[in-house]
Protein backbone atom coordinates (compact mmCIF):
# COMPACT_ATOMS: atom_id res chain seq x y z
CA UNK A 1 0.00 0.00 0.00
CA UNK A 2 1.37 3.42 -0.95
CA UNK A 3 1.57 6.25 1.57
CA UNK A 4 -1.35 8.08 -0.04
CA UNK A 5 -3.45 4.92 -0.17
CA UNK A 6 -2.88 4.39 3.54
CA UNK A 7 -3.80 8.02 4.27
CA UNK A 8 -6.99 7.66 2.21
CA UNK A 9 -7.94 4.47 4.03
CA UNK A 10 -7.41 6.07 7.44
CA UNK A 11 -9.37 9.18 6.39
CA UNK A 12 -12.35 7.04 5.38
CA UNK A 13 -12.20 5.03 8.60
CA UNK A 14 -12.03 8.22 10.65
CA UNK A 15 -14.99 9.77 8.84
CA UNK A 16 -17.13 6.68 9.39
CA UNK A 17 -16.13 6.22 13.03
CA UNK A 18 -16.61 9.88 13.86
CA UNK A 19 -19.94 9.93 12.06
CA UNK A 20 -21.20 7.08 14.20
CA UNK A 21 -20.08 8.94 17.31
CA UNK A 22 -21.98 12.04 16.17
CA UNK A 23 -25.06 9.93 15.53
CA UNK A 24 -24.81 8.36 18.99
CA UNK A 25 -24.95 11.81 20.61
CA UNK A 26 -27.43 13.40 18.19
CA UNK A 27 -30.55 14.62 19.97
CA UNK A 28 -29.05 14.02 23.41
CA UNK A 29 -28.30 16.53 26.15
CA UNK A 30 -24.88 18.01 25.41
CA UNK A 31 -23.22 21.30 26.22
CA UNK A 32 -23.47 24.10 23.65
CA UNK A 33 -21.45 27.32 23.80
CA UNK A 34 -20.88 30.31 21.52
CA UNK A 35 -17.84 31.37 19.47
CA UNK A 36 -19.35 34.78 18.78
CA UNK A 37 -22.82 36.29 18.56
CA UNK A 38 -24.47 33.31 16.83
CA UNK A 39 -21.71 30.84 15.92
CA UNK A 40 -21.95 27.68 18.04
CA UNK A 41 -19.65 24.93 19.22
CA UNK A 42 -20.74 21.84 21.13
CA UNK A 43 -18.90 19.46 23.41
CA UNK A 44 -19.52 16.87 20.69
CA UNK A 45 -17.51 18.95 18.19
CA UNK A 46 -14.61 19.05 20.62
CA UNK A 47 -14.69 15.34 21.43
CA UNK A 48 -15.07 14.36 17.77
CA UNK A 49 -12.11 16.52 16.78
CA UNK A 50 -10.06 15.07 19.61
CA UNK A 51 -10.80 11.55 18.34
CA UNK A 52 -9.75 12.45 14.79
CA UNK A 53 -6.59 14.31 15.76
CA UNK A 54 -5.48 11.59 18.17
CA UNK A 55 -5.74 8.94 15.44
CA UNK A 56 -3.88 11.10 12.92
CA UNK A 57 -1.10 11.76 15.42
CA UNK A 58 -0.82 8.02 16.09
CA UNK A 59 -0.75 6.98 12.43
CA UNK A 60 1.13 9.94 10.96
CA UNK A 61 3.00 11.74 13.76
CA UNK A 62 4.93 14.00 11.40
CA UNK A 63 1.89 15.33 9.50
CA UNK A 64 0.54 18.84 10.02
CA UNK A 65 -3.09 19.23 11.14
CA UNK A 66 -5.48 22.14 10.63
CA UNK A 67 -8.69 21.58 12.59
CA UNK A 68 -11.64 23.88 13.23
CA UNK A 69 -11.75 23.85 16.99
CA UNK A 70 -8.64 23.19 19.10
CA UNK A 71 -6.76 20.32 17.50
CA UNK A 72 -4.39 22.04 15.08
CA UNK A 73 -0.79 20.84 15.00
CA UNK A 74 1.94 22.70 13.12
CA UNK A 75 5.15 21.08 11.90
CA UNK A 76 7.37 20.97 8.84
CA UNK A 77 5.60 18.42 6.68
CA UNK A 78 4.50 18.05 3.06
CA UNK A 79 1.19 16.68 4.34
CA UNK A 80 -1.55 18.69 6.04
CA UNK A 81 -4.81 17.21 7.31
CA UNK A 82 -7.73 19.65 7.22
CA UNK A 83 -10.51 18.60 9.57
CA UNK A 84 -14.04 19.72 10.36
CA UNK A 85 -15.49 17.33 12.98
CA UNK A 86 -19.04 18.64 12.44
CA UNK A 87 -19.80 20.77 9.41
CA UNK A 88 -23.27 22.04 10.24
CA UNK A 89 -22.83 22.48 14.00
CA UNK A 90 -25.85 24.78 14.30
CA UNK A 91 -27.98 22.15 12.58
CA UNK A 92 -26.58 19.47 14.88
CA UNK A 93 -27.22 21.52 18.01
CA UNK A 94 -30.84 22.12 16.98
CA UNK A 95 -31.57 18.53 15.96
CA UNK A 96 -31.73 19.41 12.26
CA UNK A 97 -30.65 16.36 10.26
CA UNK A 98 -28.09 17.94 7.91
CA UNK A 99 -24.49 17.76 9.06
CA UNK A 100 -21.35 15.78 8.29
CA UNK A 101 -17.72 14.99 9.05
CA UNK A 102 -15.24 16.51 6.59
CA UNK A 103 -11.61 15.40 6.24
CA UNK A 104 -9.14 16.45 3.54
CA UNK A 105 -5.41 16.06 3.03
CA UNK A 106 -3.22 18.63 1.35
CA UNK A 107 0.16 17.59 -0.11
CA UNK A 108 2.66 20.33 -0.96
CA UNK A 109 -0.13 22.89 -1.12
CA UNK A 110 -2.56 20.84 -3.23
CA UNK A 111 -5.62 18.97 -1.96
CA UNK A 112 -5.05 15.34 -2.91
CA UNK A 113 -7.94 13.61 -1.16
CA UNK A 114 -11.24 14.42 0.49
CA UNK A 115 -13.77 12.41 2.48
CA UNK A 116 -17.17 13.62 3.70
CA UNK A 117 -19.58 11.43 5.64
CA UNK A 118 -23.23 12.10 6.40
CA UNK A 119 -24.19 9.68 9.20
CA UNK A 120 -27.91 10.42 8.87
CA UNK A 121 -28.11 9.12 5.30
CA UNK A 122 -25.03 6.87 5.59
CA UNK A 123 -23.57 8.56 2.51
CA UNK A 124 -19.79 8.59 2.15
CA UNK A 125 -18.51 11.01 -0.48
CA UNK A 126 -14.85 10.70 -1.42
CA UNK A 127 -12.28 11.68 -4.00
CA UNK A 128 -8.60 11.30 -4.78
CA UNK A 129 -7.00 13.73 -7.19
CA UNK A 130 -7.10 12.34 -10.72
CA UNK A 131 -9.23 9.32 -9.80
CA UNK A 132 -12.79 10.67 -9.84
CA UNK A 133 -15.40 11.28 -7.16
CA UNK A 134 -17.52 8.64 -5.47
CA UNK A 135 -20.62 8.20 -3.34
CA UNK A 136 -20.51 4.92 -1.41
CA UNK A 137 -18.04 3.56 -3.99
CA UNK A 138 -20.27 4.55 -6.94
CA UNK A 139 -18.74 7.11 -9.30
CA UNK A 140 -20.60 10.42 -9.39
CA UNK A 141 -20.81 13.34 -11.80
CA UNK A 142 -22.22 16.84 -11.79
CA UNK A 143 -25.54 17.53 -13.49
CA UNK A 144 -25.97 18.25 -17.19
CA UNK A 145 -28.41 21.14 -16.87
CA UNK A 146 -27.61 24.00 -19.22
CA UNK A 147 -30.13 26.64 -18.16
CA UNK A 148 -30.15 28.65 -14.95
CA UNK A 149 -33.94 28.68 -15.06
CA UNK A 150 -33.90 24.88 -14.78
CA UNK A 151 -31.31 24.81 -11.99
CA UNK A 152 -31.56 24.12 -8.27
CA UNK A 153 -28.92 26.15 -6.43
CA UNK A 154 -27.73 26.46 -2.86
CA UNK A 155 -25.92 28.99 -0.71
CA UNK A 156 -24.99 29.70 2.88
CA UNK A 157 -24.70 32.75 5.10
CA UNK A 158 -21.76 34.02 7.12
CA UNK A 159 -21.94 34.76 10.83
CA UNK A 160 -20.84 38.33 10.03
CA UNK A 161 -23.76 40.80 9.79
CA UNK A 162 -22.19 42.79 6.94
CA UNK A 163 -21.64 39.66 4.86
CA UNK A 164 -25.14 38.38 5.64
CA UNK A 165 -26.52 41.57 4.11
CA UNK A 166 -24.19 41.25 1.11
CA UNK A 167 -25.28 37.69 0.42
CA UNK A 168 -28.94 38.57 0.88
CA UNK A 169 -28.56 40.96 -2.05
CA UNK A 170 -27.00 38.18 -4.12
CA UNK A 171 -29.69 35.72 -3.01
CA UNK A 172 -32.47 38.12 -3.97
CA UNK A 173 -30.90 38.64 -7.40
CA UNK A 174 -30.19 34.99 -8.17
CA UNK A 175 -33.45 33.48 -6.94
CA UNK A 176 -35.30 35.44 -9.62
CA UNK A 177 -33.30 33.63 -12.33
CA UNK A 178 -33.04 30.08 -10.95
CA UNK A 179 -35.67 27.40 -10.47
CA UNK A 180 -35.04 27.54 -6.71
CA UNK A 181 -32.37 28.22 -4.09
CA UNK A 182 -31.81 26.22 -0.91
CA UNK A 183 -29.93 27.06 2.30
CA UNK A 184 -29.20 23.96 4.40
CA UNK A 185 -26.30 25.03 6.62
CA UNK A 186 -23.44 22.71 5.66
CA UNK A 187 -21.10 23.90 2.91
CA UNK A 188 -19.35 20.53 2.80
CA UNK A 189 -22.57 18.65 2.06
CA UNK A 190 -23.74 21.38 -0.32
CA UNK A 191 -20.59 20.83 -2.37
CA UNK A 192 -21.16 17.08 -2.34
CA UNK A 193 -24.68 17.66 -3.62
CA UNK A 194 -23.27 19.70 -6.50
CA UNK A 195 -20.83 16.87 -7.20
CA UNK A 196 -23.56 14.24 -7.47
CA UNK A 197 -26.00 16.43 -9.42
CA UNK A 198 -28.58 17.15 -6.75
CA UNK A 199 -27.63 20.83 -6.86
CA UNK A 200 -26.45 22.52 -10.04
CA UNK A 201 -24.51 25.29 -8.31
CA UNK A 202 -23.40 26.69 -4.97
CA UNK A 203 -21.98 30.02 -3.85
CA UNK A 204 -20.92 31.42 -0.48
CA UNK A 205 -18.81 34.10 1.18
CA UNK A 206 -16.17 33.78 3.93
CA UNK A 207 -15.88 30.05 4.32
CA UNK A 208 -12.95 28.53 6.18
CA UNK A 209 -10.53 25.93 4.75
CA UNK A 210 -12.05 23.10 6.79
CA UNK A 211 -15.50 23.93 5.38
CA UNK A 212 -14.50 23.41 1.76
CA UNK A 213 -11.20 21.51 1.47
CA UNK A 214 -12.73 18.06 0.92
CA UNK A 215 -15.80 19.29 -0.93
CA UNK A 216 -13.95 21.32 -3.54
CA UNK A 217 -11.88 18.31 -4.59
CA UNK A 218 -15.01 16.13 -4.74
CA UNK A 219 -16.73 18.68 -7.02
CA UNK A 220 -13.66 19.01 -9.24
CA UNK A 221 -13.24 15.25 -9.57
CA UNK A 222 -16.94 14.94 -10.43
CA UNK A 223 -16.45 17.26 -13.41
CA UNK A 224 -17.53 20.52 -11.80
CA UNK A 225 -16.01 23.99 -11.99
CA UNK A 226 -14.83 26.10 -9.04
CA UNK A 227 -13.84 29.79 -9.10
CA UNK A 228 -14.20 33.04 -7.24
CA UNK A 229 -17.30 35.10 -8.01
CA UNK A 230 -15.46 36.90 -10.83
CA UNK A 231 -14.33 33.68 -12.50
CA UNK A 232 -10.71 33.71 -11.31
CA UNK A 233 -9.08 30.74 -9.60
CA UNK A 234 -10.15 30.15 -6.02
CA UNK A 235 -8.38 28.42 -3.16
CA UNK A 236 -9.64 26.94 0.08
CA UNK A 237 -8.00 29.88 1.86
CA UNK A 238 -9.92 32.52 -0.13
CA UNK A 239 -13.03 34.53 0.71
CA UNK A 240 -15.40 33.42 -2.06
CA UNK A 241 -16.42 30.21 -3.73
CA UNK A 242 -18.61 29.45 -6.71
CA UNK A 243 -19.05 25.77 -7.56
CA UNK A 244 -21.22 24.59 -10.44
CA UNK A 245 -21.69 21.90 -13.05
CA UNK A 246 -19.75 24.20 -15.37
CA UNK A 247 -22.65 24.72 -17.74
CA UNK A 248 -24.33 27.50 -15.75
CA UNK A 249 -21.11 28.98 -14.38
CA UNK A 250 -20.88 32.04 -16.60
CA UNK A 251 -24.54 32.91 -15.98
CA UNK A 252 -23.97 32.87 -12.23
CA UNK A 253 -20.80 34.94 -12.53
CA UNK A 254 -22.79 37.62 -14.33
CA UNK A 255 -25.32 37.76 -11.48
CA UNK A 256 -22.68 37.67 -8.75
CA UNK A 257 -20.67 40.52 -10.24
CA UNK A 258 -23.39 43.00 -11.28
Amino acid sequence: MTELSKIFSVAQELALETGQFLLSRFGSDFKVSKKGRINLVTEVDLKAEEMIVERIRQEFPHHEILAEEKGSYTCKSSYKWIVDPIDGTTNYAHGYRFFCVSIAVEYKGQIVLGVIYDPITEELFSARRGRGAFLNNRKIFVSGRDLLTDSLLCTGFSYDTKEIKENLELFNRIILHARAVRRDGSAALDLCYVACGRFDGFWELSLQPWDVAAGTLIVSEAGGLLTNFNGTDCTIYGQQILATNGRIHSDLIQLLTV
